[in-house]
């Protein structure tokens, strides 16, 4: 009988498949990414503090979009890293979530504004910058 090669066959596919999908490097994220998953909800799609939870907040959430305007035109980055990442002195108090697990990784880098390139990681500087798009002229 014939049925045993076809079993055997079978069951290699599938553990072939299983490897091939377990052992595929994870998906590269992007600022745009990281912040549609982890900022949308409440920041809105356009970042102006609109988002579908935003009503539910004891404050609402800032308007992103303005952040180089209220800042004589230049862009906060250091200032919006240490709010994400938690250095502000609010994490605790504040509704933003923890970004520690979301940015642990690969680090890069990266001149905040300060002329001093300092290793950040990587989605942090990728967040920032997408962030950075999002500002009205």
């Amino acid at each position: 009988m014939r049925i045993m090669p076809i079993v055997t066959a079978v069951g290699l596919s599938a553990l072939l498949f299983a490897c091939v999908e377990y052992g595929k490097p994870p998906e590269k994220t992007t600022g745009a990414h990281d912040y549609n998953d982890y900022c949308g909800a409440c920041h809105g799609p356009s970042g102006k503090g609109d988002g579908e939870v935003a009503a539910g907040l004891d404050k609402k959430p800032a308007n992103l979009t303005t952040l180089a305007a209220r800042n004589k035109g230049v862009f906060p980055t250091t200032k919006v890293m240490a709010q994400i990442w938690g250095y502000a002195g609010k994490k605790g108090r504040g509704v933003m979530p923890d970004f520690a697990p979301l940015l642990a990784g690969e680090a890069v880098p990266y001149d905040g504004g300060d002329g001093i390139a300092t290793p950040t990681p990587i989605r942090l500087v990728e967040l920032a910058e997408y962030l950075k798009t999002l500002q009205l002229p």
